[in-house]
């Protein structure tokens, strides 16, 4: 192995564990993000770092309120039919974010970095149901 492959090979590896300790660093200054699912008294508090993107988070919203319920009334756990997205992660509710200026805001709107950075809590929501053709 040659002086400049070693070089090489030893500055990856700091680039490495430099990567790890900035990981470790986000999740101690990092707060959790609180999870409020309207109606509910009860929140949950979710690390949006530890996530890889949206559908990672729906995933977890998923479990956190629609598998979760199932199983505490005995329907076991439901199929998913497709993909898993913000869009059907809860049925039936929309789900949104505070930001640090206390804006409400759609969940998706911005790239995941940006979103993890500025998000402060998470509401899901009711979809509102149209009332045309009610009269």
């Amino acid at each position: 192995m040659s002086r400049h492959e070693g070089h090489s090979m030893h500055d990856a590896q700091l680039s490495l564990s430099a990567a790890a300790a900035a990981d470790d660093v986000a999740s101690k200054i990092v707060p959790p993000v609180t999870v409020v699912l309207e109606g509910r008294c009860i929140c949950h508090r979710i690390r949006l770092h530890e996530h890889s993107g949206y559908e990672s988070l729906a995933e977890a919203l998923h479990r956190m309120f629609v598998v979760d319920v199932n199983e505490s009334y005995g329907h076991g756990h439901e199929e998913k039919e497709g993909r898993l997205d913000l869009s059907n992660a809860v049925p039936g509710h929309v789900v949104a974010y505070e930001d640090m200026e206390d804006d409400l805001l759609l969940v998706g709107d911005l790239q995941w970095n940006d979103f993890v950075r500025v998000a402060k809590r998470i509401r899901i929501i009711p979809a509102k149901r149209s009332s045309r053709g009610k009269h």
